[in-house]
């Protein structure tokens, strides 16, 4: 054999022998993640707000509530942070909208009305899904539960992340200057629960939730990260729950990437009153039908009751 031949042999033994084992560890990490998505996977029971159940396979629109939900200790938690995404793919569109905590509605199965956020002490992801279909009416297909007093173990696990803070202030004996920040999760974590010291309040403290949320996913699909994986995945399995399967996430990422790049956000406002001295936010009919005539619009369900206009 010719020493050109005997080198391009070991060339292409050297490369079968890289893929071989690059592929042994994309099944690790392949298994694994199955393995902890099985874990954090919790059902819910299915919509009564549409027809036929969605299916993201076949690249349906789709709608999934984000929950933060604070769960300090000897406290059953309450779903502080709710955002609404509906994601249309062939419109390449995801409306996003942020629902305020203090949103005073009815708690559907609890037989009053109350702040929308206590929908989760009452009832956990339930109760809290239910109510907020009840509000808005549209359908909520998927959920994401994020405990947000564990979420400074899934920062930590990405080594930190950073963030562009719009505001200088001190929260917790921590000062939080203005611009680029690099957080560790215990920063992160105060970081995003300062509510009080911000004039926007509950809607700053969710701009300031959805910054960390982003830039854990983004260090979190880094290649650099998969050295340290099993630690994100620990990370994710004791603080994080969905009714999404594998296979629907590996779907939603692969067909409404598109979508993801083009979101519109959507604030509702309201007048804040006191009501036995407690304050709550109060959103007008009109407000709402607003709100629910953009979401279905982008759901593709068509609703003659509502226009699209305040």
């Amino acid at each position: 054999m010719s020493t050109t031949k005997k080198v391009l042999i070991s060339i292409l033994t050297v490369l079968v022998l890289i893929v071989a084992g690059v592929g042994v560890y994309a099944y690790t990490i392949y298994n694994n993640v199955n393995k902890t998505s099985e874990k954090i996977h919790k059902d819910i029971k299915k919509t009564d707000k549409r027809e036929e159940q969605v299916n993201v396979e076949k690249k349906q629109p789709f709608s999934i509530l984000l929950m933060g939900v604070d769960h300090r200790k000897g406290d059953v938690g309450r779903a502080d942070s709710m955002i609404l995404l509906t994601v249309n793919p062939e419109k390449k569109t995801t409306k996003m909208v942020s629902i305020p905590r203090d949103t005073r509605t009815e708690i559907v199965g609890k037989g009053k009305v109350d702040k929308l956020n206590h929908s989760y002490a009452f009832g956990g992801v339930q109760m809290t899904i239910d109510s907020v279909e009840n509000f808005l009416d549209v359908p909520v297909d998927y959920y994401l539960e994020v405990n947000m007093e564990g979420f400074r173990d899934i920062v930590d696990a990405v080594n930190g992340v950073d963030v562009v803070n719009d505001m200088d202030f001190t929260y917790e004996g921590t000062h939080f200057k203005k611009g680029p920040l690099h957080l560790n999760g215990e920063l992160a974590l105060k970081y995003s629960r300062m509510r009080k010291l911000d004039p926007r309040g509950d809607f700053g403290r969710q701009m300031r939730q959805r910054q960390v949320i982003e830039a854990v996913i983004k260090r979190g699909a880094n290649v650099s990260s998969l050295g340290n994986y099993q630690d994100i995945l620990k990370a994710i399995e004791k603080n994080v729950s969905t009714n999404l399967n594998l296979n629907e996430m590996i779907s939603i990422q692969k067909d409404y990437r598109d979508a993801a790049n083009k979101i519109d956000e959507i604030q509702i406002t309201g007048k804040g009153t006191k009501i036995n001295g407690i304050y709550y936010l109060i959103v007008s009919d009109e407000e709402k039908n607003y709100v629910k005539a953009e979401l279905k619009n982008n759901l593709g369900l068509n609703d003659t009751n509502t226009t699209g206009t305040k």
